[in-house]
């Protein structure tokens, strides 16, 4: 079975296009001011529609109001919603009720707690992706986590590792882990905010590598 693969923090066409030439699995458009990867939700949109049918399109909110998260839905129309922040198991229940699309929680790992904490989702969320913790900006840092905090884990739901994977670590980190899906945001980059299409290519790779070997 072939690991998944998210690039996450697009903001453009370019980008988009090399993703999916590239063999990823799904996209990332952030909608979250603070970030250097925000794009508003026109622009998402747009950006939603030129990803081809073979790549899930993930928006990723971050303590986004009902209010806000039902506009970001009806607007972008997107295959998943991200959730980062405090938003409870209860609510994304309720929201799972009325949405048609897959909800992912993210998670910055501490430590064992935090993955037991993670438990409480299921049937809330339909995949956990577990990241750093929160610094400045809830993603997109470029550090990561003690992984070995995974190897023992007993998941309750599917899962995905995120934070500080580069074309560099990724095979390493899926060695360690075992992860169903990796997530890059700041690891193919130029310059914050700004993905280089040739280390899109090489984190692609990198994984396949290591689904090959």
């Amino acid at each position: 079975m072939q690991t998944q693969i998210k690039i996450c923090g697009l903001s453009n066409e370019a980008s988009i296009d090399a993703a999916a030439a590239s063999g990823a699995s799904h996209i990332g458009l952030v909608h979250f001011e603070k970030s250097p990867r925000h794009v508003p939700l026109d622009q998402a949109a747009a950006l939603r529609m030129r990803a081809p049918s073979s790549v899930k399109v993930v928006l990723l909110l971050v303590n986004a109001d009902p209010g806000l998260t039902a506009k970001a839905i009806e607007i972008v129309k997107p295959d998943i919603v991200q959730f980062h922040g405090t938003q409870t198991a209860e609510w994304l229940r309720l929201l799972k009720s009325v949405v048609s699309i897959e909800i992912w929680k993210a998670f910055g790992v501490k430590d064992v707690a935090t993955l037991k904490n993670a438990d409480q989702y299921e049937g809330a969320a339909d995949l956990i992706l577990f990241d750093a913790p929160a610094q400045a900006l809830p993603g997109g840092t470029g550090h990561r986590f003690d992984w070995s905090l995974l190897t023992q884990h007993q998941h309750k739901l599917p899962w995905g590792l995120a934070g500080g994977l580069n074309p560099e670590n990724v095979h390493d980190a899926l060695y360690q882990t075992r992860a169903q899906l990796v997530d890059t945001s700041s690891g193919v980059e130029s310059a914050p905010g700004i993905k280089d299409v040739d280390k899109i290519g090489a984190f692609c790779q990198a994984v396949r590598d290591y689904d090959n070997s």
